[in-house]
């Protein structure tokens, strides 16, 4: 009896797991790894021209031949209210030479993003995605923080879904450098 108990345990853990995949996709976000293998990678990323958080337009650098790193975050979203401030942190400590980085503030309230931004010291320049076309529309994104690696030729190079390591961060960056 107890070979069956456990049995069927082992069946309903199978099922579980499988439902868990197809409705995420196939990728696990959370805890220490939630680097995964996207559809956009070796796709041409969508170009953009949005309004700078500070004024301004900010446009795809990628778009003129600027390897990219664009960090996908909001104010009201939790994993970014650890990541960003970590993330300008590391930014600030370690510039990536010939590698532009744009943050893309995603569904979010103007003043709220504006006073997330400065708190978190993350540099310019920030992009508004107010109604989210950029990360839900082009990208495809569901969740927010997203990293997305582009190549100068446009190239989407990688995705990290969730919060970004530094390590990660810098293995990215470097990629794209080279």
């Amino acid at each position: 009896m107890m070979m069956v108990s456990i049995g069927i345990g082992v069946v309903v853990a199978v099922a579980l797991i499988g439902v868990v995949s197809a409705l995420t996709g196939g990728r696990v976000t959370g805890g220490a790894s939630t680097r995964s293998t996207s559809a956009l990678v070796g796709t041409r990323a969508a170009d953009f021209s949005l309004t700078g958080l500070r004024g301004g337009t900010v446009s795809a650098p990628y778009a003129h031949h600027h390897p990219t790193v664009l960090i996908f975050f909001a104010s009201w979203c939790t994993p970014c209210k650890r990541e960003v401030p970590r993330v300008s942190a590391y930014l600030r400590a370690h510039p990536p030479a010939g590698v532009s980085v744009v943050g893309v503030d995603s569904n979010d309230q103007d003043a709220a993003a504006v006073r997330f931004v400065a708190r978190a010291g993350f540099p310019d320049p920030v992009a508004v995605d107010a109604t989210g076309t950029v990360a839900s529309g082009d990208f495809g994104f569901a969740t927010l923080p997203e990293t997305v690696f582009v190549s100068a030729s446009g190239v989407v190079r990688g995705v990290h879904y969730g919060a970004i390591s530094d390590v990660a961060l810098a293995r990215g960056i470097a990629a794209l450098a080279r």
